[in-house]
């Protein structure tokens, strides 16, 4: 039967955490303990199930995972600046991009979690999105159905009443190939 963590017992394991003083190293994050592992395995879970979501096109789901307000960084994609906006709005912009006529895929692993207190956390992990629309393969679109990126998200976490939730996003690309035309251009 699955256990349910209470945030009165997320923040005893915190309590625990940030009495044992463990320090991060930067590029491994906290190292895992007893203390620290349900939290570690929560904000993983987290983190794929929001991709996970977010292919399926299940919004609600998507958003359960959001603080009410998040700070966001996609600019080595888009340019502007990091903004603080409703997780609303960014699960309507992601809705309004990603409608029935594109598809998603987003892949992640290699997350290292870094503590921030006892109800703050830091995950850093290595990511993959492809984005598909058959109408980029016109070749007034570009000739190719397919956008696909890689690089790295930086995603904040913070512990709240209902548990752990995302509050801040940053994606930093590394690569990217295929057509911007898929990437740029909402689905019908």
């Amino acid at each position: 039967m699955p256990h349910t963590i209470t945030a009165p017992l997320a923040a005893t394991i915190f309590a625990t955490v940030a009495s044992a003083s463990v320090e991060a190293d930067s590029a491994g994050g906290t190292p895992i303990t007893v203390e620290t592992l349900v939290a570690y395995a929560e904000m993983t879970r987290i983190a794929d199930a929001a991709d996970a979501a977010v292919d399926a096109k299940n919004w609600t789901l998507a958003r359960s995972f959001f603080t009410d307000e998040t700070r966001v960084d996609f600019t080595s994609l888009t340019g502007g600046a990091p903004a603080t906006i409703a997780a609303d709005d960014l699960i309507a912009g992601w809705a309004g991009n990603l409608t029935d006529e594109k598809t998603s895929f987003h892949l992640r692993g290699n997350h290292h979690i870094t503590f921030q207190g006892d109800a703050e956390a830091l995950m850093v992990s290595h990511g993959y999105a492809r984005n598909q629309m058959e109408r980029g393969a016109l070749p007034e679109n570009g000739g190719d159905p397919l956008w696909e990126v890689w690089g790295t998200y930086e995603h904040g976490f913070t512990l709240t009443e209902d548990g752990w939730r995302l509050d801040a996003m940053r994606f930093v690309a590394t690569a990217q190939r295929g057509n911007a035309f898929v990437r740029d251009t909402p689905g019908r």
